[in-house]
């Protein structure tokens, strides 16, 4: 199977322990992870072949993300070295009524810095089948937009599948331009598109109608069938919309679930309750982990690939860290029904 490749930001995660606040904290936990970076370990822990490229500090915190990915199985060959730092983010994981907090130092990273022609995207899709991108890239910097969209541009040309995950980051659009801006002309290289009940509307001002998501409404699925039919109007490249159900009872407890609009019908997954979340960053990531793998191994079969993907993303929920190391296996008994975490001895 030739390779999927992934281009983001890796970054250093501190958070305190457990669920100390920031202001209680006396050491901080330490994760490496990103949007892109999460969603090449997904497919490399399922044995899929997957390389992720970003720009490294020179440094022993690049060093020390590097050692992380090839861990995890991912392909770094392809990832280049240079700029200042390493970006850092901090979290502070909420319960109950208290939400998450995340607090970005991430300004002048390695990836910020990178510009357009730095990496050769033939050689690294010499061997590729599909390119994943992320609205976290382009939200970093100009030359981060550049070099994601020169990526999306010769992955067209080479006839490779093209995915994005919508991903708003309201507190990164801050060097002078707008998603509404950027956005357009790299989601119009796209084959397949996820998001949320957010992204549409913050990218491209396409919301469901009468959708409240503070008053738990977002999981009704058919009201995103419009959203989907105008995503694809938008963006007439766009094979496969998805969008991801999440309801917020409390930070502790969510219900689960997505749909896949395939242009002509709309695929509704099983939902789950998720009601002692270990730590939601990453949850959709890890979706997106799953749809690939799922889209690529159950070829033909939306509603399969599609309940894979909710599956795999409602187990990251139980595993702290920004990445889902859930198994073929422990995915499979879920998605079959087994959801009793019994002892396996």
């Amino acid at each position: 199977m030739k390779k999927i490749v992934t281009f983001g930001e890796i970054m250093l995660r501190l958070s305190p322990p457990g669920w100390k606040r920031f202001s209680q904290a006396s050491s901080f936990d330490v994760i490496y992870g990103g949007g892109e970076s999460n969603v090449a370990v997904s497919l490399a822990n399922y044995g899929m072949p997957v390389d992720f490229v970003t720009r490294l500090p020179d440094n022993d915190l690049g060093d020390c993300a590097l050692m992380e990915l090839r861990k995890r199985g991912v392909g770094t060959h392809h990832i280049i070295r240079g700029g200042e730092r390493l970006g850092i983010y901090f979290l502070e994981t909420g319960a109950v009524s208290r939400g998450s907090k995340v607090v970005y130092d991430r300004a002048h990273s390695s990836i910020s810095t990178i510009q357009k022609g730095m990496i050769d995207w033939e050689l690294v899709f010499s061997e590729a089948q599909w390119f994943h991108w992320t609205g976290i890239t382009p939200a970093i910097s100009q030359g981060a937009a550049d070099a994601c969209l020169e990526a999306i541009q010769i992955a067209n040309k080479m006839g490779i599948t093209v995915s994005t995950d919508l991903n708003y980051r309201k507190k990164l659009w801050t060097y002078g331009k707008s998603p509404a801006e950027v956005m357009p002309e790299l989601v119009a290289g796209c084959d397949m598109i996820l998001g949320n009940e957010e992204d549409a509307e913050k990218h491209f001002d396409i919301h469901p109608e009468g959708i409240d998501v503070t008053q738990g409404d977002a999981m009704h699925a058919k009201a995103y069938i419009s959203v989907c039919q105008k995503l694809m109007e938008r963006f007439p490249r766009c094979k496969k919309v998805i969008v991801t159900l999440r309801g917020s009872i409390s930070a502790s407890h969510n219900s689960w679930s997505g749909v896949l609009y395939d242009g002509k019908k709309l695929y509704e997954a099983p939902t789950y309750q998720i009601t002692h979340i270990v730590d939601r960053v990453g949850g959709g990531d890890s979706f997106m982990g799953g749809l690939i793998y799922g889209l690529l191994n159950y070829a033909g079969d939306d509603q399969l690939a599609l309940n894979f993907a909710v599956a795999a993303s409602c187990l990251k929920h139980t595993i702290f860290g920004d990445a889902n190391l859930s198994t073929l296996e422990e995915v499979k008994k879920l998605m079959a029904g087994d959801a009793s975490g019994r002892v396996s001895r």
